[in-house]
């Protein structure tokens, strides 16, 4: 990945769980856990916290849907990481290859529409229960932030980790073991904008709002909010070459992707209710 710490820089705990399981699967730890686990008290519990009831709790849509609908997401980002992942867990999920019902691809363009900050048109969703809409806009929540931090932070998959990785998550529900989770805020808000962290929270702040920058930080988060799939490793090197540290280069480029994540979902919920 495109910061050093992400693959050297996690406690020891999660380096023996990373150990242990990688010898047990014969694969390293895919790039979205080493995240997770690199700062657990910063982002990682409330998303968690989120992530599980909306792709594995109870819903109107069955588990292989709501990943249909996360690699329809990924298509919108250009997360190549992501698209293969979720097509194999499509098929994990639904045990073959999924035939979308038409609700599935009204509540799809909707989502595809708030990934984009389109204009959202919720006429097709009429006939669909409230509760189904905002079950499904969840789901587009949680990946509108991981595909954009997946495209910064250049996830690859290795030989091996897409059968291993996908099985065990799903296997999983998409929860890890408590003991891997660091006490932190519960509120995802909270967590990254609000806490005491290597950056001020004045900064922050404006990733997520994507105004407000100081130098040399504006070009970069409008390209994670924007358009991750055009961040390079150039991009990343001429932050730490400015003096940035690695673990401000994190926090900001999680704080531009929630910000940018909870703004077209703010959107969606408002379409819904106007």
């Amino acid at each position: 990945m495109r910061l050093s710490v992400l693959d050297t820089g996690h406690r020891r705990r999660a380096r023996v769980f990373m150990a242990v399981t990688g010898k047990l699967s014969g694969v390293t730890s895919p790039d979205i856990v080493k995240l997770l686990l690199y700062r657990p008290g910063f982002l990682t519990r409330p998303l968690l916290e989120l992530t599980a009831p909306a792709m594995r709790g109870e819903s109107y849509w069955t588990a292989a849907e709501r990943e249909y609908l996360a690699m329809s997401t990924a298509r919108v980002h250009e997360c190549p990481f992501c698209v293969v992942t979720h097509a194999e867990l499509v098929r994990v999920a639904g045990g073959g290859d999924l035939d979308p019902r038409p609700e599935l691809l009204a509540v799809q363009q909707f989502l595809e529409d708030v990934s984009r900050d389109a204009d959202l048109d919720t006429a097709p969703l009429r006939d669909l229960p409230a509760h189904a809409v905002s079950e499904a806009l969840n789901v587009n929540l949680v990946w509108n932030i991981v595909n954009r931090l997946a495209n910064a932070f250049g996830f690859e998959l290795l030989d091996g980790q897409l059968k291993t990785g996908t099985r065990a998550l799903h296997r999983a529900g998409y929860r890890f073991p408590g003991f891997l989770l660091a006490d932190g805020p519960d509120d995802l808000r909270e967590s990254v904008f609000e806490q005491p962290a290597h950056t001020s929270p004045e900064l922050r702040r404006a990733a997520g709002a994507g105004e407000g920058l100081p130098s040399p930080w504006g070009d970069y988060v409008a390209l994670v909010r924007d358009a991750s799939h055009r961040v390079r490793d150039d991009d990343v090197r001429a932050l730490l070459a400015a003096g940035c540290g690695e673990d401000e280069v994190f926090e900001v480029t999680v704080a531009a992707a929630v910000g940018a994540a909870l703004r077209s979902f703010d959107a969606g919920r408002a379409a819904l209710t106007a």
